[in-house]
């Protein structure tokens, strides 16, 4: 499989952008680097003359885009979901790589959708974004001036995706971010019916836990299964030792 190929199962997911024109930036930065899929995750209508003013020969990748009301649709598909943010904090996950290794653990997957998320101009992802996501990259930057722009941020790891990609394995049956919270919900209920829990906030931690865990490793169908076979019958086994 060559390295286009695998350039193209990569999804560029801006939420909620403010201006017209950084959409239009961000489409050139992608086309540039050989990116051509880009969803957008907002209700706000663009002046479309603002995103083919920046955009030039790159107005294609916005007339062809997707759109989502929320990023939990936009992502359902996926079998890799990454948030691009460089701000750290209590669920925002606790580990993230930079652009290059991002690339390389891509590599390692089988076939399937990553998409890599992008929050607006002024604040970037929110909290519950970044939860939803699977995994964070963060750009390494200057302590005296961290922030960059949108269209910044998309173009350096468009980049780092297109120099440093490989193809990858060829394997098919890697699952999607919607069968992975399928899988890591049986698994929760399960752990409940055990009595695992303290409180909702401990249940909050480990489903987001087990669903970024199960989709970082891109496991398939069969491994999904089998991961859901442990718990399932992890619970049915102290029911009996109980009723004993």
């Amino acid at each position: 499989m060559s390295n286009s190929s695998n350039l193209d199962r990569i999804e560029i997911i801006l939420c909620d952008t403010q201006d017209g024109a950084n959409i239009g930036s961000v489409c050139r930065a992608m086309k540039t680097m050989g990116l051509t899929h880009l969803t957008l995750v907002t209700d706000r209508i663009y002046d479309d003359e603002r995103v083919r003013t920046l955009a030039l020969h790159a107005y294609d990748l916005y007339e062809n885009r997707k759109e989502f009301p929320d990023l939990k649709s936009a992502i359902s598909d996926s079998i890799l979901s990454v948030a691009a943010t460089r701000r750290v904090g209590k669920g925002r996950k606790t580990s993230r790589v930079n652009p290059q290794e991002l690339a390389q653990h891509i590599s390692s997957l089988g076939s399937g959708k990553v998409s890599v998320v992008f929050g607006c101009e002024s604040n970037g992802l929110s909290d519950e974004q970044v939860k939803a996501c699977s995994m964070v990259v963060t750009i390494p930057t200057s302590d005296k001036f961290p922030s960059l722009n949108l269209s910044q941020a998309v173009q350096i790891i468009c980049y780092s995706l297109y120099q440093h990609l490989r193809p990858y394995s060829g394997q098919t049956n890697v699952v999607t971010t919607e069968r992975v919270e399928k899988a890591s919900e049986l698994c929760i209920e399960n752990l409940e019916d055990l009595g695992y829990f303290k409180n909702s906030d401990e249940i909050s931690f480990t489903r987001e836990f087990l669903s970024s865990i199960m989709q970082r490793a891109g496991m398939t169908e069969g491994e999904v299964q089998r991961m859901e076979k442990i718990f399932t019958k992890t619970n049915k086994i102290a029911k009996h030792k109980e009723s004993n």
